[in-house]
Protein backbone atom coordinates (compact mmCIF):
# COMPACT_ATOMS: atom_id res chain seq x y z
CA UNK A 1 0.00 0.00 0.00
CA UNK A 2 1.11 3.58 -0.09
CA UNK A 3 1.51 6.53 2.38
CA UNK A 4 1.89 9.81 2.36
CA UNK A 5 4.80 11.31 4.29
CA UNK A 6 5.96 14.95 5.28
CA UNK A 7 9.71 14.16 5.76
CA UNK A 8 10.40 18.00 6.69
CA UNK A 9 8.93 21.60 5.63
CA UNK A 10 8.06 21.80 2.17
CA UNK A 11 9.01 18.10 1.31
CA UNK A 12 6.92 15.05 1.14
CA UNK A 13 6.93 11.43 -0.28
CA UNK A 14 5.10 8.49 -1.37
CA UNK A 15 6.27 5.38 0.37
CA UNK A 16 5.32 1.87 -0.64
CA UNK A 17 4.89 -0.10 2.75
CA UNK A 18 3.10 -3.53 3.88
CA UNK A 19 -1.15 -3.32 4.27
CA UNK A 20 -1.15 -3.87 8.37
CA UNK A 21 -2.95 -6.33 10.31
CA UNK A 22 -4.82 -5.01 13.22
CA UNK A 23 -4.29 -6.32 16.71
CA UNK A 24 -6.99 -7.47 18.84
CA UNK A 25 -8.37 -4.45 20.08
CA UNK A 26 -8.39 -2.92 16.42
CA UNK A 27 -10.40 -2.67 12.88
CA UNK A 28 -8.47 -2.37 9.83
CA UNK A 29 -10.28 0.50 7.44
CA UNK A 30 -9.68 0.67 3.74
CA UNK A 31 -9.27 5.05 3.79
CA UNK A 32 -11.64 5.82 0.76
CA UNK A 33 -11.78 9.60 1.39
CA UNK A 34 -9.84 12.23 3.59
CA UNK A 35 -10.05 15.89 3.76
CA UNK A 36 -6.87 18.49 2.76
CA UNK A 37 -7.27 20.87 6.38
CA UNK A 38 -5.60 24.38 6.42
CA UNK A 39 -3.60 22.79 8.91
CA UNK A 40 -2.47 20.02 6.88
CA UNK A 41 -1.06 23.02 4.59
CA UNK A 42 0.63 24.47 7.58
CA UNK A 43 2.41 21.19 8.81
CA UNK A 44 3.68 20.79 4.97
CA UNK A 45 4.86 24.47 5.22
CA UNK A 46 6.09 23.74 9.08
CA UNK A 47 4.17 26.43 10.65
CA UNK A 48 1.99 23.95 12.78
CA UNK A 49 3.84 24.53 16.07
CA UNK A 50 2.26 20.97 17.10
CA UNK A 51 3.64 18.93 14.65
CA UNK A 52 6.65 16.61 14.59
CA UNK A 53 8.50 15.06 11.37
CA UNK A 54 8.80 12.80 9.66
CA UNK A 55 4.80 12.69 9.86
CA UNK A 56 1.89 10.89 8.00
CA UNK A 57 -1.04 13.64 7.80
CA UNK A 58 -4.63 13.76 7.57
CA UNK A 59 -7.40 14.04 10.02
CA UNK A 60 -10.78 14.28 7.87
CA UNK A 61 -10.21 10.48 7.50
CA UNK A 62 -13.09 8.29 6.43
CA UNK A 63 -13.32 4.85 5.67
CA UNK A 64 -14.38 0.93 4.79
CA UNK A 65 -13.87 -1.87 7.12
CA UNK A 66 -11.42 -4.63 6.08
CA UNK A 67 -10.65 -6.38 8.86
CA UNK A 68 -11.40 -6.87 12.67
CA UNK A 69 -9.57 -7.79 15.80
CA UNK A 70 -10.22 -10.57 17.53
CA UNK A 71 -11.32 -8.54 20.93
CA UNK A 72 -13.86 -6.23 18.81
CA UNK A 73 -17.43 -6.27 19.67
CA UNK A 74 -19.35 -3.27 18.09
CA UNK A 75 -17.24 -2.62 14.41
CA UNK A 76 -18.12 -4.55 12.18
CA UNK A 77 -16.51 -5.93 8.05
CA UNK A 78 -18.24 -3.86 5.56
CA UNK A 79 -18.98 -0.89 7.85
CA UNK A 80 -18.74 2.57 6.99
CA UNK A 81 -16.51 4.41 9.70
CA UNK A 82 -15.14 7.82 10.72
CA UNK A 83 -11.93 8.05 12.85
CA UNK A 84 -11.87 10.15 16.14
CA UNK A 85 -8.42 12.00 15.38
CA UNK A 86 -7.71 12.81 19.25
CA UNK A 87 -5.80 10.08 21.49
CA UNK A 88 -6.64 10.35 25.12
CA UNK A 89 -5.66 8.56 28.23
CA UNK A 90 -8.77 8.13 29.70
CA UNK A 91 -7.29 8.61 33.33
CA UNK A 92 -6.01 12.79 33.88
CA UNK A 93 -8.53 15.45 35.37
CA UNK A 94 -9.17 17.12 32.20
CA UNK A 95 -10.91 13.52 30.45
CA UNK A 96 -12.23 12.58 33.92
CA UNK A 97 -14.19 15.80 34.21
CA UNK A 98 -15.47 15.83 30.24
CA UNK A 99 -12.30 17.55 28.69
CA UNK A 100 -10.63 14.52 26.83
CA UNK A 101 -10.17 16.62 23.91
CA UNK A 102 -7.19 18.76 25.93
CA UNK A 103 -6.34 15.20 27.71
CA UNK A 104 -2.73 15.58 29.61
CA UNK A 105 -1.05 13.13 26.97
CA UNK A 106 -3.20 14.20 24.30
CA UNK A 107 -2.46 13.20 20.98
CA UNK A 108 -3.12 14.23 17.34
CA UNK A 109 -3.71 12.00 14.62
CA UNK A 110 -2.33 13.77 11.20
CA UNK A 111 -0.58 16.47 13.38
CA UNK A 112 1.35 14.57 16.87
CA UNK A 113 1.40 11.14 15.52
CA UNK A 114 0.74 9.82 12.09
CA UNK A 115 -2.60 10.35 10.59
CA UNK A 116 -5.01 8.40 7.50
CA UNK A 117 -3.10 9.51 4.44
CA UNK A 118 -2.90 6.22 3.84
CA UNK A 119 -4.47 3.14 1.74
CA UNK A 120 -5.09 1.15 4.84
CA UNK A 121 -5.21 2.09 8.19
CA UNK A 122 -5.39 0.13 11.81
CA UNK A 123 -7.30 2.11 14.78
CA UNK A 124 -7.93 0.92 17.81
CA UNK A 125 -11.92 0.11 17.90
CA UNK A 126 -12.91 3.15 20.73
CA UNK A 127 -12.20 5.38 18.47
CA UNK A 128 -14.04 4.51 15.43
CA UNK A 129 -17.48 5.25 14.53
CA UNK A 130 -19.96 4.08 12.53
CA UNK A 131 -21.58 6.41 10.07
CA UNK A 132 -24.89 5.68 7.69
CA UNK A 133 -23.69 3.93 4.84
CA UNK A 134 -25.81 6.44 2.21
CA UNK A 135 -23.32 9.29 3.10
CA UNK A 136 -21.00 9.55 -0.05
CA UNK A 137 -17.47 9.77 0.72
CA UNK A 138 -16.02 12.69 0.32
CA UNK A 139 -19.37 14.14 2.17
CA UNK A 140 -18.50 11.94 4.80
CA UNK A 141 -14.96 13.75 4.89
CA UNK A 142 -16.88 16.80 6.58
CA UNK A 143 -18.30 15.10 9.55
CA UNK A 144 -14.39 16.02 11.50
CA UNK A 145 -14.87 19.31 10.52
CA UNK A 146 -18.42 19.56 11.75
CA UNK A 147 -17.37 18.48 14.97
CA UNK A 148 -15.65 21.52 15.40
CA UNK A 149 -18.76 23.56 14.61
CA UNK A 150 -20.16 21.26 17.58
CA UNK A 151 -17.25 21.89 19.87
CA UNK A 152 -16.45 25.61 19.46
CA UNK A 153 -20.38 26.29 20.04
CA UNK A 154 -20.90 24.41 22.88
CA UNK A 155 -17.85 25.76 24.61
CA UNK A 156 -19.95 29.30 23.97
CA UNK A 157 -23.01 28.00 25.33
CA UNK A 158 -24.74 29.52 22.18
CA UNK A 159 -28.14 29.37 22.03
CA UNK A 160 -30.55 32.89 21.90
CA UNK A 161 -27.65 34.92 20.80
CA UNK A 162 -26.35 37.28 18.23
CA UNK A 163 -23.04 36.03 16.78
CA UNK A 164 -20.41 37.32 15.64
CA UNK A 165 -17.72 34.96 12.99
CA UNK A 166 -14.25 36.33 11.85
CA UNK A 167 -13.49 34.32 8.80
CA UNK A 168 -16.33 32.22 6.85
CA UNK A 169 -14.16 29.80 5.23
CA UNK A 170 -15.04 26.15 6.00
CA UNK A 171 -14.86 26.01 9.77
CA UNK A 172 -16.75 29.68 9.85
CA UNK A 173 -19.39 28.74 7.96
CA UNK A 174 -20.05 25.36 9.47
CA UNK A 175 -19.66 27.45 12.77
CA UNK A 176 -22.99 29.54 11.18
CA UNK A 177 -24.86 26.86 10.57
CA UNK A 178 -24.36 25.49 14.07
CA UNK A 179 -25.06 28.36 15.57
CA UNK A 180 -28.56 28.95 13.67
CA UNK A 181 -29.20 24.90 14.62
CA UNK A 182 -28.63 25.79 18.24
CA UNK A 183 -31.36 28.73 18.46
CA UNK A 184 -28.98 32.02 17.44
CA UNK A 185 -30.81 35.11 17.00
CA UNK A 186 -28.61 36.65 14.67
CA UNK A 187 -25.47 35.75 12.60
CA UNK A 188 -23.29 38.44 11.44
CA UNK A 189 -20.11 37.07 9.30
CA UNK A 190 -17.26 38.78 8.30
CA UNK A 191 -14.33 38.12 5.74
CA UNK A 192 -12.57 39.95 2.95
CA UNK A 193 -14.13 37.92 0.33
CA UNK A 194 -17.26 38.50 -1.20
CA UNK A 195 -17.80 34.51 -2.77
CA UNK A 196 -17.41 33.35 1.11
CA UNK A 197 -19.53 35.83 1.89
CA UNK A 198 -22.49 35.10 -0.07
CA UNK A 199 -21.81 31.20 0.74
CA UNK A 200 -22.19 31.61 4.72
CA UNK A 201 -25.59 33.16 3.54
CA UNK A 202 -26.71 29.68 2.00
CA UNK A 203 -25.44 28.19 5.69
CA UNK A 204 -27.18 30.78 8.00
CA UNK A 205 -25.87 34.07 7.97
CA UNK A 206 -27.94 36.92 8.25
CA UNK A 207 -25.46 39.73 7.65
CA UNK A 208 -22.32 40.03 5.86
CA UNK A 209 -19.28 42.54 6.44
CA UNK A 210 -16.52 42.87 4.28
CA UNK A 211 -13.90 43.97 6.59
CA UNK A 212 -11.86 45.25 3.98
CA UNK A 213 -14.29 47.80 2.58
CA UNK A 214 -16.67 48.28 5.61
CA UNK A 215 -15.77 49.15 9.30
CA UNK A 216 -16.85 46.37 11.35
CA UNK A 217 -17.14 48.08 14.88
CA UNK A 218 -20.25 50.36 12.77
CA UNK A 219 -21.36 47.74 11.23
CA UNK A 220 -22.01 45.59 13.70
CA UNK A 221 -23.38 48.18 16.12
CA UNK A 222 -25.86 49.37 13.62
CA UNK A 223 -26.87 45.76 12.84
CA UNK A 224 -27.65 45.08 16.66
CA UNK A 225 -29.04 48.66 17.54
CA UNK A 226 -25.56 49.65 19.61
CA UNK A 227 -25.80 46.67 21.75
CA UNK A 228 -22.79 44.48 19.97
CA UNK A 229 -22.90 40.89 20.39
CA UNK A 230 -23.21 38.51 22.89
CA UNK A 231 -20.61 35.46 21.17
CA UNK A 232 -17.71 36.07 18.99
CA UNK A 233 -15.65 33.23 17.09
CA UNK A 234 -11.76 34.22 15.19
CA UNK A 235 -12.41 31.52 12.79
CA UNK A 236 -9.60 33.68 10.75
CA UNK A 237 -6.74 33.30 13.30
CA UNK A 238 -4.42 35.49 11.75
CA UNK A 239 -1.98 37.41 13.57
CA UNK A 240 -3.92 40.35 15.40
CA UNK A 241 -7.14 38.38 14.00
CA UNK A 242 -8.04 38.17 18.29
CA UNK A 243 -7.34 41.47 19.32
CA UNK A 244 -10.03 42.75 16.25
CA UNK A 245 -12.43 40.71 17.78
CA UNK A 246 -12.18 41.96 20.99
CA UNK A 247 -12.35 45.59 20.22
CA UNK A 248 -15.21 47.43 22.40
CA UNK A 249 -18.48 47.53 20.30
CA UNK A 250 -18.01 44.01 18.91
CA UNK A 251 -18.93 42.29 22.02
CA UNK A 252 -20.97 43.25 24.51
CA UNK A 253 -20.78 43.06 28.08
CA UNK A 254 -20.44 39.32 29.48
CA UNK A 255 -19.83 38.39 26.02
CA UNK A 256 -17.98 35.35 24.98
CA UNK A 257 -15.22 34.98 22.76
CA UNK A 258 -13.80 31.88 21.26
CA UNK A 259 -10.58 31.73 19.40
CA UNK A 260 -10.07 28.91 16.86
CA UNK A 261 -6.38 29.11 15.89
CA UNK A 262 -2.84 27.95 16.88
CA UNK A 263 -1.19 31.40 15.56
CA UNK A 264 1.85 32.04 17.68
CA UNK A 265 2.41 35.76 16.77
CA UNK A 266 1.70 38.00 20.00
CA UNK A 267 -1.86 40.02 20.16
CA UNK A 268 -2.19 43.33 21.11
CA UNK A 269 -4.73 42.32 23.96
CA UNK A 270 -4.73 44.01 27.38
CA UNK A 271 -6.57 43.17 30.68
CA UNK A 272 -8.80 45.99 30.13
CA UNK A 273 -10.56 44.80 27.17
CA UNK A 274 -11.05 41.55 28.83
CA UNK A 275 -12.23 42.53 32.21
CA UNK A 276 -13.77 46.14 31.62
CA UNK A 277 -16.41 44.25 29.85
CA UNK A 278 -16.39 41.09 32.20
CA UNK A 279 -15.64 39.22 28.50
Amino acid sequence: MKECWVTEPLHFEMRETEIPEPKDNEVQIKMMAAGVCGSDIHIYKGENPNSRYPLIPGHENVGLVTKVGADCKNIKVGDHVVIDYVIRCGECYQCKHGRGNVCEHVLVRGSGTNGGWREYWCVEEPYVYKIDDSIPWKDAALIEPLTIGEHSTSRAGVCDDVVFILGTGTIGTIIAQACKLKGAKTVICCDISDSSLERSKQFGADYTVNSKTQDIVAEVQKITNGHGCTVAFDSACFPGSLTMIMQPGIVCNAGRVVPMGFCTVPEKITQQMINGREL
